[in-house]
């Protein structure tokens, strides 16, 4: 019997409701909840194939322990696990103190779990050393708002979107990122077409597609760029003097300041026109509703929290703030970092939006959780957590659902600092993360679909998330998990952890999470979990007696700071964390595609969603391509002074000259470096501590590699692909370039691309045929010149092609993917795989599926484009960008493309 249970999608801080289907103890489908009010059923590609990651392929099962690092792991049983982890923590401790232990969690935790977490090392052990992923995406929004609002507090709703007259995104790409977002947005649009949209982005993104003014500024001058426009509010009377006056301070302090961005110095900075500064102020101040949307671009920069603060200006000085359609909103990047922020989830934060500086909030915790005192020294933050571990300050690590070993700046240090470690505890719901080849000790954790708990979205919407089946194996709740030690560890330390942590289930943890919060900003006394089950989800605050949360922040002009007034920072433009230079003279972005999630240990499950981009790709624009002699499909080598990294090039439009970039998600598990992050920039914010992973300096060379290889190899089922895929990976150290990925849809398939220096010989090739179980002479076509140094072998079962290698020449591999993947090749087109130059037969030509949805590829697109059709043709016809939107962006790519070739043929 089918039913379906209510929960959240695991993705995004977007935070929409889905529909889990289930049969049995079995996910069987998902769809969006038409109730919940973040998405009102409206799913993106990630969200809508979730069910299609709930396997068991690459899940922990059972507790497991090496002996030594480098060797494999064993089974071992839950007991003798947390006693292991109990006596390794309890006697560290006992012989370096407190601060000598860490735990480093992650935004993608339920609000419990953090809460037991940052009680566990700041009430039980004593140290604030508990940071979180969060860190790297969120920090920076979290200090912005407290240095001008006063506290942690997104003021803005979804809703206002709808009724905005300005959108001013900043630093963020909803259109790939936040995907329902941007459906919002479209939706603004489509309601009022004289809705202005202006996106100030280094790189036209595909949120700039559909922008009125794209601001391309140079990579680190945000703030030149918004106290530019703040010049222009004053100059031209735009400054709400009345506003300023009664609800601000500092005002007088920071337009000394900006006196001296003229909209001319200020174009000089940026690499702007002068007068799209001008005209971006005067959209900005002459809305009477002005929305700005924010993101990593600026989060993610040693100026993170003042480009932050910058942003926040401009709604100050036009007291656009606390009225309908306008407002500073920060995209929240994980699904529960905001709940992860709420109960202090930070080093330097405590409990309902507490400082661990403040005394007074230190004594209110303590007394809450009846311990004598919290620590007041300060724990270490993410990048100076790791370097702790690599200097040994740091012994013992605890790592809860996070991926350093890919998502940490640096990579070579970090993993340094993982092998250097006396002592690593990994708490995953994933056996084969790139962190998890440096744990001593694996813990199973429930992962999306099984877990309970309550999370909290970017518009400060808190949702109850129930389970829908049961965990694998012996997988168990991370809040239970924590607990479970924290009891062992409390004997072994001499403290009552039984009292500190007596929770039967989340929702007593719930509970004391809520009652922390009372006559706080945050104040959610008036929810409980049968309430939120009920009335569906809720904004905080909603203290007790309310009858919702309240949807919309500061209306009546107070804020929560000691005067009760917004405050203005004095904010300067510096240079970022690293310039280049005649050394390093590209400018390196980072970002995300359309169809993956951060290091994919989720979306790298389902073949569908690499039918977009399935191999690391970096972007290049022509002049520095053909400067460096490079083509569109050659390799090159990225380097900086922290690593190196090998990838294919590619010439894309929406860079400006000396700008590259490449997606963020590219990690181990798919190519031989750690991707974009082995040459990420690490140093931080003085703020916020959050890491400059947007931005790097780097040097690419052209990599003489000319000897190619690829295998395709079609796979039955979803399943079957995942085996191979695990294995696959063991050849990537083989090969000075080497990817392997996932492809198809109804039969997925497994590629791999390598390349070398010179012809491998018979025994690599042999030993790549076995990896892929093509060893056999059954079913084989093979063709060889020796001369050329090619070798090639097809194998066809049933009339089908089952798998493909290629060395010495791999061009088929751009349509053999799309051909096996829907099986369009018979038996008498078989010898084609093997054909010279890779050339395809008759009426195979690659093409890729651009609406997931609905099932549509490039090619139908542009046939009906040949045809006359237009964007609203294309979607009324093949439904293409109907359903979840992804695809729109591209879609309307498509469509101003074929438009000017339309022109010239007229």
């Amino acid at each position: 019997m089918k039913t379906e249970v209510k929960s959240t999608c695991c993705y995004c801080g977007v935070g929409c409701g889905v529909l889990i289907e289930t049969e049995g103890e079995r996910i069987v489908g998902v769809r969006g909840d038409p109730e919940h009010p973040a998405n009102r059923g409206r799913l993106c590609t990630k969200g809508a194939t979730l069910n299609l990651t709930a396997n068991p392929s690459y899940r922990l099962h059972y507790p497991e322990r090496r002996a030594q690092r480098g060797e494999s792991t064993v089974r071992t049983t839950w007991d003798q696990a947390l006693d292991e982890a109990a006596e390794r923590f309890a006697a560290t401790i006992r012989q370096h103190g407190p601060d000598s232990v860490a735990f480093y969690i992650s935004g993608q935790l339920m609000t419990e779990d953090y809460y037991v977490f940052n009680k566990l090392a700041k009430g039980l052990i004593g140290t604030n050393n508990v940071d979180t992923n969060s860190r790297l995406c969120m920090s920076s929004a979290v200090a912005g708002y407290k240095q001008t609002l006063g506290v942690d507090a997104p003021p803005c709703s979804y809703e206002d979107i709808l009724q905005a007259k300005v959108i001013f995104i900043a630093g963020a790409n909803p259109a790939v990122a936040h995907p329902i977002v941007f459906r919002y947005v479209e939706d603004a649009r489509a309601a009022n077409p004289d809705l202005k949209i202006i996106v100030a982005d280094p790189r036209r993104s595909e949120s700039a597609e559909i922008a009125d003014l794209h601001l391309p500024i140079k990579p680190g001058t945000d703030i030149a760029l918004f106290n530019g426009m703040l010049h222009v509010l004053i100059r031209d009377g735009l400054v709400d003097d009345d506003y300023v006056a009664r609800h601000t301070t500092g005002f007088d302090a920071l337009a000394e300041i900006v006196r001296r961005y003229t909209p001319e110095a200020v174009a000089e900075v940026c690499g702007i026109p002068a007068q799209d500064i001008v005209q971006a102020a005067r959209w900005f101040g002459q809305s009477g509703a002005a929305l700005s949307m924010y993101c990593q671009g600026l989060n993610q920069s040693v100026h993170g929290t003042h480009n932050n603060a910058g942003i926040i200006h401009l709604h100050l000085a036009t007291g656009l703030i606390g009225k309908p359609g306008a407002g500073p909103f920060s995209l929240t990047g994980q699904p529960n970092a905001m709940g992860g922020r709420e109960v202090g989830g930070l080093s330097n934060l405590l409990s309902a939006h507490r400082d661990l500086a403040n005394p007074q909030h230190r004594a209110e915790v303590a007394a809450l959780w009846g311990v004598p005192s919290v620590p007041d020294k300060p724990g270490k933050s993410a990048i100076d957590m790791f370097a702790a571990l690599k200097s040994g300050e740091i012994k013992a690590v605890w790592i809860a659902c996070t991926n350093p070993a890919q998502s940490l700046p640096n990579q070579a240090a970090v993993r340094e600092a993982l092998q250097t470690a006396e002592y690593v505890v990994l708490q995953e719901a994933y056996a084969n993360t790139d962190t998890a080849a440096y744990a001593d000790l694996l813990l199973p954790a429930s992962g999306w679909g099984e877990k309970h708990g309550t999370v909290t979205n970017s518009e400060r919407r808190i949702t109850h998330v129930n389970s829908a089946v049961p965990a694998p194996g012996e997988a168990r709740h991370d809040w239970d998990i924590v607990v479970d030690f924290a009891r062992r560890l409390g004997r072994l330390l001499g403290t009552d952890g039984e009292r500190l942590f007596p929770y039967a289930d989340a929702e007593s943890i719930f509970n004391e999470h809520r009652e922390s919060t009372r006559g706080r900003d945050l104040d959610i006394t008036g929810l409980s979990y049968a309430w939120l089950d009920a009335a569906g989800p809720q904004q905080w605050p909603c203290p007790q007696g309310a009858i919702s949360g309240k949807g919309r922040l500061y209306e009546d002009g107070v804020f929560p700071t000691a005067d009760g007034k917004a405050r203005f920072v004095p904010v300067k433009h510096l240079a970022t964390a690293e310039t280049p230079d005649a050394e390093y003279p590209i400018s390196l972005l980072s970002g995300r595609m359309r169809d993956h999630w951060h290091g994919m240990s989720r979306t790298g499950t389902v073949p569908r969603l690499f039918n977009l981009e399935d191999e690391p790709v970096l972007a290049m624009h022509p002049c520095d391509m053909r400067h460096r002699g490079l083509s569109s499909g050659d390799l090159v080598r990225v380097t900086n002074a922290r690593g190196a990294s090998i990838v294919r090039v590619e010439e894309r439009p929406g860079l400006k000259k000396g700008r590259a970039w490449m997606p963020m998600h590219w990690g181990s598990q798919f190519m031989n470096t750690p991707g974009v992050n082995a040459v990420a920039c690490d140093a931080t914010d003085p703020y916020s501590k959050q890491p400059e992973l947007k931005h790097a300096a780097v040097q690419i060379e052209k990599v003489d590699l000319p000897y190619a290889l690829a295998v395709v190899r079609r796979c039955a089922h979803q399943a079957e692909a995942l085996t191979l895929l695990q294995s696959a990976r063991s050849a990537l150290a083989d090969y000075r370039y080497a990817t392997v990925g996932l492809y198809g849809r109804q039969s997925p398939l497994v590629v791999l691309r390598a390349a070398a220096a010179e012809a491998v010989d018979d025994a690599a090739i042999d030993a790549l045929d076995r990896l892929f179980g093509i060893d056999g002479s059954a079913g084989a076509i093979v063709y060889a010149d020796a001369k050329k140094r090619i070798a090639k072998k097809a194998v066809a079962e049933d009339g089908r092609l089952r798998a493909v290698r290629l060395c010495g020449e791999t061009q088929a591999v751009s349509w053999l993917r799309q051909a096996m993947a829907e099986d369009e090749l018979d038996a008498s087109l078989i010898r084609f795989a093997l054909a010279p130059l890779g050339k395809p037969p008759v009426g195979v030509a690659p093409r890729n599926i651009i609406c997931k949805c609905a099932d549509v590829t490039d090619v139908q697109i542009r046939q009906e484009l040949a045809g006359g059709a237009d964007m609203p043709k294309l979607q009324e016809k093949l439904r293409c960008g109907t359903f979840c939107g992804s695809c729109v962006p591209e879609i309307r790519r498509m469509v101003a493309e074929h438009a000017p070739t339309e022109a010239a043929a007229a």
